[in-house]
């Protein structure tokens, strides 16, 4: 066998919980507008204000995108 060869194990992608889009829709939160917040660099106060949440769920929406992003897909190909 040639020491190059390496052998890849197909694996199947599945998600280790609900991407920030159903996170979002769940509690109410327009997606689309909470990304442009971000996009905007709105603070977690001005966006809680405009959707009608605690900033405590925007920080938390937030933190999810930037160290998850808008899916959290594991596995591979």
């Amino acid at each position: 066998m040639d020491s190059d060869y390496t052998v890849k194990q197909s694996q199947v992608p599945w998600s280790s919980e609900p991407s920030l889009k159903e996170m979002t829709y769940e509690v109410g939160v327009d997606f689309d507008r909470f990304i442009d917040g971000l996009k905007e660099d709105k603070t977690d106060a001005e966006m809680a204000k405009e959707f009608d949440v605690s900033e405590k769920l925007v920080y938390y929406l937030r933190e999810h995108f930037y160290t998850r992003g808008i899916g959290s897909i594991m596995g591979q190909d």
